[in-house]
């Protein structure tokens, strides 16, 4: 919500993502915030209500969720003989379970498999090409809801939470997920005169850090010989500096992390 008023929109892979961006930068002139894609969740509460949740900023309280929901889709791979094994690998990564495999003709197959849908939004169909050097194909229908194990992750710049990189994921890919995204913010976020810290958190366990360095002025350079007291005086005030900077400073974040953060 404090994103303030957007639309859902689908591509046709990250590459195609990146070029409608570009092009609404360059020829627009408007900056974009792309978001993680979401789906719909059904979170049962303990008072026994259903709410379907959509967006991570809208999830109840762990003390207020008895099970959540995610929902399946029955995925149709089809590839050359020679990918199987690859393609396999990729569902297994992916949380989903190959139901049967059948052979087509002589150089191809189709794998049915189910896999949950939050996992084949974003690189799922550009890693089959990938793997099958554009051979691949994928079809999908929507099947159940199935409970499973999913927390939100939230990701913190400087100690506040910043709700486009929030997320809901499988616990067990909670902790992988955010030293990913922490790493790759490091990245991207420039410079500051105050080191920033970058932190994925799990409600109030921090799982994953990482420091933007802080620029740093000798300020000890006019210091010939001396006394060390001399220095250390002057390191402390720049220090003193830097801690109020940090309390009253704002984290710009680029555009492009957004981005990067989807690539993550």
């Amino acid at each position: 919500m404090a994103l303030g008023f957007g639309f859902r929109c689908g591509f046709l892979g990250l590459l195609h993502l990146e070029i409608v961006q570009e092009r609404l930068r360059r020829e627009y002139g408007m900056d974009i915030i792309a978001t993680y894609p979401s789906v719909v969740y059904k979170v049962t509460q303990t008072d026994g209500t259903v709410k379907e949740v959509d967006n991570p900023a809208f999830l109840p309280d762990v003390t207020f969720i008895d099970k959540i929901e995610e929902p399946m889709v029955r995925a149709y791979v089809i590839c050359p003989n020679e990918n199987i094994g690859d393609i396999m690998s990729l569902i297994s990564e992916k949380r989903g379970a190959v139901d049967h495999t059948e052979t087509l003709d002589q150089r191809r197959v189709m794998l049915t498999s189910l896999i949950p849908l939050n996992e084949i939004l974003i690189d799922f169909h550009d890693r089959i090409k990938s793997i099958t050097r554009g051979f691949g194909s994928m079809d999908y229908e929507h099947a159940d809801y199935r409970v499973s194990d999913m927390v939100k992750l939230d990701m913190l710049v400087n100690n506040e939470s910043v709700d486009a990189f929030s997320c809901i994921v499988h616990r067990d890919k909670a902790e992988p997920r955010g030293r990913a995204l922490a790493a790759k913010l490091k990245e991207v976020i420039p410079n500051q005169q105050y080191q920033v810290a970058i932190q994925a958190a799990i409600g109030g366990k921090i799982v994953a850090r990482e420091s933007v360095s802080a620029f740093r002025k000798d300020v000890t350079a006019k210091c010939y010989g001396g006394d060390i007291s001399r220095k250390r005086k002057l390191l402390e005030k720049q220090k003193e500096g830097k801690k109020r900077m940090k309390a009253f400073g704002t984290v710009n974040i680029p555009q492009e992390a957004f981005i990067e953060v989807l690539k993550a």
